[in-house]
């Protein structure tokens, strides 16, 4: 696998932190591929040696300039991209765990090209949103949000 993630030979495990703030989700714009350009649950690998909450906690400080507090799973799901050739050019289980928002002012930086929170309607009709978080927010979230 080379340092970008692309052409693995097993899976890679990586982490979202669902985080809910003033009835808004924080969402970010990815800068790299697999989902260069959409709005995504911020999030990113899991390093040797650290755990799922580390993880989620260290990558949204990166990508967004907050502090949160890593809770529970939420939502497993895999995310497997092919190039046109068929072969596996990406393959990630990901694990999005709920969060709670504890400080900070959004700066979006390393994997983030944007970042900003948005309202559960919002997501629902921005047609550059992940489905994966689309159908997230519709499942955790009622209409009262």
């Amino acid at each position: 696998m080379t340092d970008n993630g692309t052409y693995p030979n097993h899976p890679r495990v990586a982490v979202g932190a669902v985080v809910v703030r003033h009835r808004q989700v924080l969402l970010v714009r990815r800068s790299k591929a697999p989902a260069r350009g959409l709005w995504a649950i911020p999030g990113g690998s899991v390093r040797l040696g650290e755990s799922l909450r580390q993880a989620a906690e260290r990558e949204i400080l990166e990508e967004t300039g907050l502090t949160i507090r890593a809770g529970e799973p939420v939502l497993t799901f895999e995310s497997i991209h092919r190039d046109d050739g068929g072969r596996v050019r990406f393959h990630y289980v990901i694990v999005d765990l709920a969060a709670e928002y504890v400080a900070g002012e959004i700066r979006p930086a390393d994997d983030a090209s944007d970042a900003r929170w948005f309202s559960r309607d919002e997501i629902m009709s921005q047609a550059d949103v992940v489905p994966e978080t689309r159908e997230l927010v519709r499942r955790l979230f009622s209409d009262s949000m």
